[in-house]
């Protein structure tokens, strides 16, 4: 039975914040530890129950995605291998073992790069109102799930925990990091989404969208942080199955999103999930992982 870890407990290190999904602590001046609890949230609200290593795949496909898209611009893991972590750390082996990151301490920038290659979610809901993703006008007569004519790139705010992040406009984001960084932003953001999509298009999965952070280190260079092209922050779609102008299966989130909006849920309290929704939203992101990589997660 693989065991599941809601909440990290390192006393030894200064907590700096807990997430929706990672725990985040100093290690030293330069260095940050980010553990990837079992914890898992939907529309901004985390649930009581967690998936037994879901942590630890996400960190493992983190740890793909950032060496499969190194060329595009640098990122901030330093060592996924606790072996290779200060002895601070390595005391708490038990709890971070598979599913932690030895990172760069950077200056996050304010604001999510958010890559849509395909119209669904929050993207469809504007555009059948108004025409527009982010305020970004686009062409007549598009139907749920199709493929957009280029990557839009479309940023959030983003929000404390308990509040919702707020899509914005491209320019809207210049206004608040700078003209210059938020067009290296979107072009980083766009050129990432367009490797990783061609990339999982071959191993026959469709990467909907997808939600980047960046940033910046000392010397002011761009940096890629947080997680990258899980199952937390994108939607992966199988080729096999996809259908225009239909909503799609996913190896995503999706699958937990949908048991909830059929339990009525309130999008504000934590609940407890049934097992089996656990079990089949857990098989989900092995699936991803698997067709991905080619190769199993380690668990134990």
């Amino acid at each position: 039975m693989i065991e599941s870890l809601y909440e990290s407990n390192c006393p030894a290190l200064k907590l700096l914040a807990r997430g929706k999904v990672r725990d985040l602590y100093e290690v030293d001046q330069d260095t940050l530890l980010f553990v990837a609890t079992d914890r898992i949230s939907a529309y901004d609200v985390i649930m009581k129950s967690p998936i037994s290593g879901k942590g630890k795949i996400l960190t493992q496909i983190s740890q793909f995605w950032f060496a499969h898209l190194a060329d595009i611009v640098p990122n901030h893991l330093v060592t996924a291998d606790i072996d290779q972590m200060p002895a601070a750390v390595q005391q708490y082996r038990d709890q971070l073992q598979g599913r932690s990151l030895l990172v760069k301490r950077v200056d996050v920038l304010p604001v999510e790069a958010i890559v849509r290659g395909y119209i669904t979610g929050s993207g469809w809901k504007e555009y059948q109102q108004s025409g527009t993703v982010c305020g970004i006008e686009l062409p007549q007569g598009l139907r749920e799930s199709q493929k957009l004519p280029r990557p839009l790139f479309t940023p959030s705010t983003k929000a404390e925990y308990g509040e919702h992040d707020e899509n914005i406009h491209p320019d809207r984001c210049a206004e608040i990091i700078g003209k210059a960084r938020a067009d290296e932003v979107a072009r980083v953001a766009v050129a990432l989404y367009a490797k990783a999509a061609e990339y999982a298009a071959s191993k026959g999965i469709i990467i909907a969208d997808t939600k980047f952070e960046f940033g910046v280190d000392k010397q002011g260079n761009l940096m890629l942080i947080d997680e990258a092209l899980t199952p937390d922050s994108s939607r992966f779609w199988p080729a096999a199955s996809f259908k225009v102008g239909r909503s799609q299966e996913s190896y995503d989130k999706q699958y937990l999103r949908d048991y909830l909006t059929s339990i009525g849920f309130d999008a504000q309290t934590p609940i407890d999930l049934p097992p089996t929704v656990l079990d089949n939203t857990l098989k989900k992101y092995i699936e991803a992982y698997v067709k991905l990589t080619g190769n199993r997660p380690e668990l134990n």
